[in-house]
């Protein structure tokens, strides 16, 4: 669906820029636009290259083990379908670690883990349980400390100041969370 949406809205502008006499405009746009994504892309290797340094050296001194071990109690709460020393507790809480490290991207993989994980505690497969109702949730959302990927888009792009933005993120996604929670509680009490 959404290709067909990408198509409707290229071949619009292309055909408008044809009836306006414009159509050299089209193919200028998308050879300046090609050449700024591989640019920003390049610029981005490097940032994201810093980042999952830093992100690996978290690993290695221990901080990822201690947010584990202080978000252990929340998401024994937040999933309490899953036995606590179950692979898909510590999947969950690697996701949720990452979401909240702000690695973006790279919090999939993990998330698919753990989705593989809650799948074995499934009874019925072709039905998804409220527990990964819950973790997709928590995934959109995406409580962010520190939003990793922005920071680096955003440094990519040229920007003068690219953390500028951790106090609003910190705070739209907190809410965000905080709302989708209520709502995850609230649909599961509604239709129990």
């Amino acid at each position: 669906m959404i290709n067909l949406i990408w198509l409707l809205l290229m071949a619009s502008g292309i055909i408008y820029a044809g009836i306006n006499g414009r159509i050299e405009v089209v193919t200028a746009s998308a050879i300046s636009a090609a050449r700024n994504a591989v640019e920003l892309s390049i610029n981005l290797i490097g940032v994201m290259c810093l980042w999952l340094g830093i992100m690996k050296i978290a690993e290695l001194s221990g901080l990822i083990k201690l947010i584990s071990y202080v978000l252990s109690p929340i998401v024994v709460c937040l999933f309490p379908s899953v036995p606590k020393h179950h692979p898909a507790m510590g999947a969950i809480i690697m996701t949720i670690s990452a979401n909240m490290l702000g690695l973006g991207n790279a919090v999939t993989p993990l998330g698919i883990k753990a989705m593989q994980q809650l799948q074995t505690l499934n009874p019925r497969k072709d039905t998804a349980t409220p527990a990964m109702c819950t973790l997709l949730a928590l995934c959109t959302t995406g409580f962010t400390l520190v939003p990793a990927t922005i920071i680096a888009l955003r440094s990519a792009a040229g920007s003068t100041n690219p953390t500028e933005i951790v106090g609003s993120t910190l705070i739209v996604s907190l809410i965000a969370t905080l709302l989708v929670l209520i709502v995850d509680r609230a649909c599961r009490a509604f239709w129990k």
